[in-house]
């Protein structure tokens, strides 16, 4: 089994259920509210070590009472704390999400330490980057770093892995060194510009075009598709009753990383991390919903 690096972001996540998502104007009343830990970063990282890999994370900080409690549970998960960066500047990052009944949410995130994320705060971690299999990444960290860790991994040949969540504009220059990228389909479109279609396939032909070797596009209920030079692979997901689809993304990134650092093809490692996404959908909560490799076994 080979080493995946994690770089992103750390939340304190504020979650209420509601009846439905509010409209602008509109007010409502939530129904249970629950802290807990979050973070794009924080969660594919925390799937990747429930899940058995061997993982190096790096997140940043801040030095406030909220980093303290997820320096914490960063030990506690196995996480390590090598990777933690400390910036007392500024407050850790945080989430306040809206769940409705139906299991879909909203989120407004405020980025604190993660968005004061720097190049010169990776330096230091260049040796970890560069002795890794793999790098995940997704995009609640600035994109220079994003940019100079996928330029160390990439120059190193470390196999640099993507999840442009929240969507922005990638240059080709970084979509041309990524081993996988794995969008949504809004985030595949998005990505596409001008060129982007209703035809995730013709989509994900673009993104393929400048440079991805594999573009897996995550479609919710109906599962994934991967686009290579193989052709296009479509696996299903599991029907199940959805609570909660908090981290069912971050799920499914952290298990392909991990199937597929344990030798598994993409197809064999979407259909694991298919199994994954489909346990923390049934489960509120981000990391609190995703499972541990014997849920899976």
């Amino acid at each position: 089994m080979s080493k995946i690096t994690v770089i992103g972001s750390s939340n304190m996540d504020l979650t209420v259920r509601t009846s439905h998502i509010p409209v602008k104007g509109e007010t409502i009343f939530g129904g249970d509210v629950m802290m807990s830990f979050g973070g794009k970063g924080a969660n594919q990282a925390v799937a990747v070590a429930r899940l058995g890999g061997d993982l190096n994370f790096i997140t940043k900080l801040g030095a406030d009472a909220n980093g303290k409690l997820m320096a914490e549970h960063f030990a506690e998960e196995g996480l390590g704390t090598d990777g933690i960066i400390i910036d007392s500047s500024v407050q850790s990052g945080s989430a306040w999400i809206c769940v409705d009944d139906n299991g879909d949410n909203m989120i407004i995130v405020m980025p604190g330490a993660n968005g004061a994320m720097t190049v010169a705060d990776l330096k230091p971690f260049e040796d970890m980057i560069k002795s890794s299999e793999y790098l995940l990444m997704q995009l609640e960290v600035p994109m220079e770093v994003v940019g100079y860790a996928t330029d160390i991994a990439y120059t190193a040949g470390v196999k640099v892995i993507l999840n442009p969540a929240p969507a922005c504009p990638l240059e080709d220059s970084l979509l041309s060194k990524l081993y996988a990228l794995t969008p949504n389909e809004t985030e595949c479109r998005f990505l596409c510009g001008d060129a982007a279609t209703d035809d995730d396939v013709t989509n994900a032909a673009v993104l393929y075009n400048k440079g991805v070797k594999n573009v897996i596009i995550t479609l919710g209920d109906k599962g994934s598709m991967l686009y290579n030079e193989e052709g296009t692979v479509i696996v299903p997901a599991q029907k199940v009753e959805t609570v909660d689809t908090v981290a069912a993304g971050d799920t499914y990134n952290g298990a392909l990383c991990v199937a597929l650092s344990k030798g598994k093809g993409f197809v064999e490692a979407m259909k694991y991390a298919t199994d994954a996404s489909a346990i923390a959908v049934t489960r509120p909560g981000a990391q609190a919903s995703i499972p541990f490799a014997s849920e899976l076994e």
